[in-house]
């Protein structure tokens, strides 16, 4: 209730009244900056007022982010952009997978989210306001995006390793053709190690940095669900973001993976996959013969 302290009024019970008063003696606050200020000043325990925030969004955000893919894969206009065409989820199939995510958020996420404010805050996170420029959020989620596609990488490449496949990615691929809603159905392990590179990171770099803002972290997660829930998606079409950002993964990419249940194992972008060469697909393979044959007919010249 610090941005109240000019009020000589009592302080309003309501949070609608609590934004009133608080628009009175803070003009200099954008609209977003005092609905943040008042959900605060209403909850009287930034635990809880964080917590609650970060479940709503998280759940809003993939189950809203889902609903445009539930919806598309039931017109079958459609189906000449699904990746493959013959493979479109069941009801059945999107309610069981629906079921599992819920409980895997509910048991696994929510404890993580509640501790998530007495965590940022003991790393330096800012969650007062004003909130930081867009340049800087802007900058922050890029640099999130890079160092979150190494991890993934890294843990996802050695998940598909045969103890680690058979005890804790496999449920992962009980889909070959993915949907949205599947980008979160993994193991409660698997959940807690990949979603480490999207939590992890911002509070290393916040602990680094010194200049790091929750709402930065609420956006970059939902772009991060985002770019998982389009990745699984099982689309891809004229507009996907990869046919403009050559590097981008998106759907084709991952599509690959979940069919041939090997490469392709970067989340968002394609570098890692080619340095590694573990690209997968008729056309990565295509490219390695050709880098095979090329390095023997070198190899060949030098030779004579």
């Amino acid at each position: 209730m610090s941005l109240l302290v000019n009020s000589t009024l009592a302080a309003p019970d309501t949070y609608f009244g609590i934004y009133n008063e608080l628009s009175k003696y803070n003009v200099h606050l954008n609209i977003f900056e005092r609905l943040w200020a008042s959900w605060y000043a209403y909850m009287q325990n930034d635990v809880l007022a964080t917590g609650i925030m970060s479940f709503v969004m998280h759940e809003a955000v993939y189950f809203g982010r889902s609903l445009p893919w539930i919806i598309i894969d039931r017109i079958s206009y459609f189906n000449k952009w699904k990746l493959q065409g013959q493979k479109i989820p069941t009801v059945k199939e999107q309610w069981a997978c629906t079921k599992l995510v819920l409980l895997s958020h509910f048991t696994v996420e929510l404890p993580q989210i509640w501790l998530f404010h007495p965590m940022a805050v003991s790393c330096g996170m800012d969650t007062g306001v004003p909130f930081p420029s867009w340049q800087t959020i802007c900058v922050q989620i890029a640099i999130f995006f890079v160092l979150e596609d190494t991890w993934h990488y890294w843990m996802h490449r050695l998940f598909h390793f045969g103890f680690f496949y058979k005890n804790v990615h496999k449920i992962h691929h009980q889909y070959s053709a993915p949907f949205g809603l599947a980008a979160e159905y993994a193991s409660p392990i698997e959940t807690m190690v990949l979603g480490a590179g999207t939590v992890v990171v911002p509070i290393v770099f916040c602990l680094v940095t010194g200049n790091f803002h929750v709402l930065t972290m609420y956006l970059w997660i939902a772009a991060r669900l985002f770019q998982a829930i389009d990745a699984h998606s099982g689309y891809d079409f004229p507009w996907s973001l990869h046919h403009f950002i050559p590097f981008w993964a998106g759907a084709e990419h991952h599509d690959v993976h979940h069919e041939r249940f090997i490469g392709n194992y970067a989340s968002s972008f394609r570098w890692w996959d080619y340095l590694m060469d573990t690209e997968a697909g008729p056309e990565a393979a295509k490219q390695r013969r050709e880098r095979k044959l090329a390095k023997e007919a070198k190899k060949a010249k030098k030779a004579q």
